[in-house]
């Protein structure tokens, strides 16, 4: 037999101990990951929050429910169906954008997409209209990322489509340029 010019490994031999300590020390570390998650519930109920520039203390969202909004319900009130904080304009402060309609009992009634800003004391307001509910509109798909506000419009082709299965759609987007909000269209996505 050939002696071998290293050291002697025999202190590499694992031993049941050492597996038991790896086993040990991972088992650990798993409970400790648990221990530490957030609390879904709290981060539920908590309203979005932004920081604002120059390390000042985090800013809340408008809330949609405080607003007014430039709509005719005829004595019905509106639902806000879909809502969405962001920093549109870039200043730090953070925006909410809202699709609101009357509170219809039945059909598809047209809805509005509404900008919030903070207004002076706790009520929000309406500073951008971007789908009037004249247009006879309603929202399917919404998001808002990275200041980019994005929808699918749904509309009808003629006055004898039902009002509740819309019949047209139209992907679009805005963003904050210039001053104003800027409308594009999406191109559709393909079925190929």
């Amino acid at each position: 037999m050939q002696t071998s010019e290293l050291p002697d490994l025999a202190h590499t031999d694992t031993k049941p101990l050492h597996w038991l300590a790896t086993a040990t020390a991972m088992a650990a570390v798993v409970a400790a990951a648990g221990l530490l998650q957030p609390d879904p519930a709290a981060s539920a109920s908590t309203p979005p929050r932004t920081t604002a520039q120059h390390g000042t203390a985090p800013v809340a969202a408008p809330d949609p429910e405080r607003a007014t909004y430039p709509l005719e319900c005829a004595g019905l009130g509106h639902t806000v169906a879909k809502q969405q904080p962001g920093d549109l304009d870039g200043d730090g402060r953070p925006e909410t954008v809202a699709v609101v309609r009357c509170a219809a009992g039945s059909g598809t009634p047209p809805s509005g997409v509404y900008v919030l800003t903070r207004g002076s004391g706790a009520t929000p307001r309406v500073v951008a209209t971007l789908v009037d509910p004249a247009e006879q509109l309603s929202v399917g798909d919404f998001a808002v990322r990275d200041g980019i506000i994005s929808a699918t419009l749904l509309g009808y082709s003629s006055v004898d489509v039902p009002r509740c299965c819309p019949d047209q759609q139209e992907k679009v987007t805005w963003q904050w340029r210039g001053g104003a909000f800027v409308r594009a269209t999406r191109p559709a996505a393909s079925s190929a």
